[in-house]
């Protein structure tokens, strides 16, 4: 079958990208855009106008998220929510995110200029720190939103000990007043995301879109390791309480685990590591690391993260080390709506389109709204899998057919023939 054409302005949406990775540019393609920061808010500021100029009614939380409304015949009726995120990781792409952003404001757009009123409320989002980079804890403007930060949260810091409350007051925003920005019980009717797969399995299938079946849950923790410091050139190798050796073991002990069950999904990662007091000369005294562990399958994960502290109270007592362990984030994983799922398959039918289904090893914001409103993801296909790196690419064209999908979908779930 024949891929049917476009109704969507591939060349604005393509153009709106290209002007997005303009701010926040590092090298030829790389984006650094952290939550909270100035790039971020002239981000926001860039994409509120660009939303203004498709007549949508626009409006800043105050948890840093951006909304753009298309009204519907109900206004009253519950909202469904389109988009994503434009925060990025330090050393990123341009891609991550912002085509699920600029996606959404190019189906309200097409909407709009073909006359469309939907039957509900349409709701373009930007939702603010995904990423989690900067404050050590992501998804923060979706969980804001449905009343899920923890006690404490707006104290996190970041590496310059700026807090997470002075950001959002550095960017125009008030911390005192976010319970006014929490959405109602039951006023979000659905949510909808797409976004490149940061994986090679689209590419693999030479497929431009997939959809998605369902997202693996993240634990993070961070691991503290504490033993003596001393000269490394005298004291016996039997008689050290070397804190790095112990993280090491920790560390490959953590890569055997994930590799149980070598079919399975399940992923563990160890992406920053600290040590103290990291002089070549000196036997470490403290090592402080996260642990990133992700699986679909929410009791697989759990047995192995029982097996990881296990491993890690022997390797303390094994090197007499004193440990700590804290756990920063604990999504369970969660499956896209069946009845969402389908009328994806059935557009991306209509359209030409064999989309196989694929799991989303990352987290994105769809995993939070699963609390409060059925979701559904398109994974628009990129080059050798590569994201959170400034070799992240898609396609215009691939992006322009997700975008597609996206619009034919809205437009089954939000208005009547």
């Amino acid at each position: 079958m024949a891929l049917r054409q476009l109704t969507i302005n591939q060349k604005r949406l393509n153009d709106h990208i290209s002007e997005l990775a303009k701010i926040g540019k590092i090298g030829e393609t790389g984006v650094c855009r952290l939550a909270l920061s100035q790039e971020y808010k002239a981000g926001i500021e860039r994409v509120k106008q660009w939303m203004e100029d498709a007549g949508l009614q626009t409006r800043v939380d105050h948890f840093s998220n951006l909304f753009g409304r298309l009204e519907g015949k109900n206004p009253e009726a519950p909202a469904l929510l389109i988009g994503s995120h434009i925060d990025s990781q330090p050393y990123g792409g341009q891609f991550d995110g912002t085509i699920g952003v600029l996606g959404a404001l190019e189906v309200l757009q097409t909407m709009q200029e073909n006359g469309i009123q939907p039957d509900i409320p349409i709701e373009v989002v930007s939702l603010c720190d995904e990423e989690g980079h900067r404050f050590g804890k992501g998804l923060f403007g979706s969980r804001g939103i449905l009343g899920k930060l923890d006690e404490g949260e707006l104290e996190r810091t970041d590496k310059d000990g700026i807090s997470r409350r002075e950001a959002l007051q550095s960017i125009g925003c008030d911390p005192d007043r976010l319970q006014e920005s929490k959405y109602p019980k039951d006023s979000i009717a659905a949510y909808l995301e797409m976004h490149i797969e940061q994986g090679p399995l689209l590419e693999t299938a030479d497929q431009p879109v997939g959809i998605v079946n369902g997202i693996s849950g993240p634990l993070w923790l961070t691991v503290e390791l504490s033993g003596f410091a001393g000269h490394a050139g005298s004291v016996p190798m039997n008689l050290r309480n070397d804190a790095l050796l112990g993280a090491s073991k920790v560390i490959t002990a953590l890569n055997e685990i994930v590799k149980q069950e070598p079919e399975a999904p399940t992923v563990g990662t160890v992406g920053n590591i600290e040590v103290f007091p990291n002089a070549r000369s000196v036997i470490p005294e403290k090592t402080k690391f996260t642990i990133d562990l992700r699986d679909i399958d929410k009791d697989r994960r759990d047995r192995y993260e029982h097996q990881l502290r296990d491993k890690i109270a022997a390797v303390a007592e094994e090197n007499g080390l004193d440990y700590e362990i804290k756990e920063d984030t604990n999504n369970s994983p969660r499956y896209c709506d069946p009845n969402i799922k389908a009328t994806l398959h059935e557009e991306a039918g209509n359209m030409g389109l064999d989309a196989p289904e694929l799991m989303s090893g990352p987290f994105h914001d769809a995993l939070i709204m699963a609390d409060a409103c059925n979701y559904g993801m398109i994974f628009v296909r990129c080059k050798d899998g590569i994201s959170h790196n400034p070799k992240e690419f898609a396609k215009a064209e691939d992006i322009a057919i997700g975008t597609e999908l996206l619009l034919r979908t809205v437009l089954k779930m939000a208005t009547t023939k």
